[in-house]
Order: C-alpha cells, then structure tokens, then sequence
C-alpha cells in the first residue's frame, strides 16, 4: 500500500528560528521539536548528520540528508514493512512568516499494511501535530490551537506505554540509541 502523509503549520516567524529547531532533535533537554514527554525520545547514535541510526521506538530511522536549519530526510529501518522516508522542512511563507512541513512517503508490506492504519498512522498523526505544537510555542510562546488526543489515540497510547515497560522489563540494556523507553 502507498502512504503520503503529510502535516505543515504556518507561523509567524522567520525562517532561521523555526529552523533552529530541527538542529535540536535529539540533543535530550536541549531538544525543542521532539514532543519527548509525551512520545519515546527520539535519540541516535551520533549527532544529527548523513548516516546517523537511530530513531523513537518502536520506528527507527536512518539520517540520508540534512541540511541545517533548513531539512532533514530520515529512511525507515523499522518496523518491518515499512519502506520510505520521512522528513521534516522549513519553507519560506511572506514577510514574517513560516512553514514547518512534514512528509511520509513509503509503502507497507505485510503486516504493515494494517497495523500503519489501524495504529501507527493515529499515533504519527497526534506526535506530529505535539511536535509542530512544541515548535509554535518555541517560535512564539504561546499555541493558538494546542492539538488534543482522540479517545483512540489515547488508547494506543496507553497500549504502546504498557508493551514498552513490558519490553524494558525482559530485555538487557540496549545501546541509547535501540533502546525502548
């Protein structure tokens, strides 16, 4: 099955500042994008650059472009069937304004092709709108509209929290960048 997922947020704000906040993903406290209180952490095993592994679990991503302040392309490499990208980009919108746009653009194969649907795609479709959430405060200090979690989502959330703590509980520790939070 062919996914495109996408989700942008106009803000007012120049491009350099909402930029800045890519070059925060995955620096740990420091990160000003990743809705990490809410979300895994997104963490890799290097900084951000080409050839960076890593990811949030359970979806882990290799880095194959990065330009900073401006774009970073990330390659799936987990879950199983799950064959694309996805990326994050800064694109200029007038005077004052911008564009924080996010695309996914893959294909499932077996099992992916209902558990995307049935749970993934809610799961990446709330985390996104937290992170783009976290980048309006960031660039403004304050969210007109905060995005809120369908009942469902809420579901898979509770769901996804207790299979991790099951998984930490039976696994020997993991390197930071693999390991399940």
């Amino acid at each position: 099955m062919a996914v495109h997922n996408v989700h942008e947020r106009l803000l007012p704000t120049d491009e350099s500042k909402l930029g800045a906040l890519i070059d925060t993903l995955a620096s740990g406290d420091h990160d000003q994008l990743w809705p990490g209180h809410d979300w895994s952490p997104m963490e890799f095993d290097r900084p951000l650059s080409p050839g960076a592994t890593g990811g949030h679990w359970p979806v882990g991503y290799t880095v194959t472009g990065y330009i900073p302040g401006r774009w970073i392309r990330f390659e799936f490499t987990r879950p199983r069937g799950f064959h694309g990208f996805h990326e994050l980009a800064v694109l200029p919108a007038g005077p004052g304004h911008a564009r924080i746009h996010h695309t996914l653009t893959m294909t499932t194969k077996g099992l992916a092709r209902l558990t995307w649907p049935l749970a993934f795609r809610p799961m990446h479709d709330a985390c996104m709108e937290d992170a783009f959430d976290r980048a309006e405060h960031a660039c403004t200090g304050t969210v007109a509209r905060p995005a809120r979690w369908s009942p469902y989502v809420r579901l898979l959330h509770t769901l996804a929290a207790h299979a991790t703590r099951k998984r930490s509980a039976n696994q020997r520790p993991e390197s930071p960048a693999t390991r399940p939070r």
